[in-house]
């Protein structure tokens, strides 16, 4: 028993904070370096990076939505050619493809006889308009003036903000955020991500004075602070509603790539905005 007892005790500490904190490192380094790298080539080797993050996003989503019965062929043809559209043309193209979606998707499932076709239309475009365009508004993002930095900023602000979260809320966290959601998240963790957020895109402008100014770095960093904590969230309310807690196991007991990138599809999108409208 004594045996049994301390097994017990080696696997609590081993599940601990730190260790978690060390894996969630170990995983994102590799990632974080990929990433960077197809950023910094930017072009047509980011764009095709960015079809194959969003194809296995869409792959673990639809495998969630598996009894909805999604027509995954048309969700992964949409949001390739919705960023090849994007890199080659611009948002008009864009509007385009995404419009055509629809009515190719209606005959694919009208084609397939009975069953449930609203339902297997509707986790189809969940899949195009989450995922597919979002990394489609990367790709324009990257595009902009500075886009490149502004890009890298922003994912910085993303992923230190969810491990100050992570942190935060194992350390301070009293009050639940959204218990009927996510029930491990606390406004206490979700204060201190978002202080984190702002903080390191801030402190990114000091790499960049020439071009970023103090109030468009605040900017950036508060809408990184705001989409991110929305897009955890969103995806939890997803996997909630599957009886899932992971989306795959790419990133073995760190989930899948959706459970890696949920946040950064909503921050990323709305990047692309904020920095049209300021910078670009």
């Amino acid at each position: 028993m004594p045996s049994a007892r301390r097994a017990r005790q080696q696997r609590d500490r081993g599940s601990g904070p730190g260790s978690e904190l060390l894996m969630r490192i170990l995983v994102a380094i590799p990632a974080a370096a990929v990433a960077v790298l197809f950023i910094d080539l930017g072009g047509l080797a980011f764009a095709l990076f960015m079809i194959l993050v969003g194809w296995a996003c869409l792959h673990e989503l639809y495998r969630l939505l598996d009894r909805w019965r999604p027509v995954a062929i048309v969700g992964f043809a949409s949001l390739a050619a919705m960023v090849l559209a994007a890199r080659h043309g611009g948002e008009r193209d864009l509007v385009l493809v995404a419009a055509a979606t629809l009515p190719v998707l209606f005959l694919f499932v009208a084609a397939r006889g009975r069953g449930r076709h609203s339902v297997a239309i509707a986790g189809t475009l969940l899949g195009v308009s989450w995922i597919g365009i979002a990394v489609t508004l990367a790709v324009l993002l990257r595009q902009l003036p500075h886009g490149k930095s502004v890009v890298i900023d922003v994912l910085l602000g993303t992923f230190i903000g969810d491990t100050a979260a992570y942190l935060g809320g194992r350390m301070f966290g009293r009050r639940l955020l959204a218990p009927t959601i996510s029930p491990k998240k606390t406004v206490e963790g979700l204060l201190i991500g978002a202080l984190a957020a702002v903080v390191t895109v801030l402190l990114a402008r000091l790499f960049q004075e020439a071009w970023l100014t103090e109030g468009h770095a605040l900017l950036l960093g508060v809408t990184v602070a705001v989409f991110a904590p929305l897009g955890d969230l969103f995806e939890s309310v997803i996997k909630r509603d599957a009886g899932a807690k992971d989306t795959g196991r790419a990133f073995g007991p760190h989930g899948g790539v959706l459970d890696r990138a949920d946040a950064a599809l909503f921050t990323m999108s709305a990047a692309y905005f904020v920095w049209l409208a300021v910078g670009g």
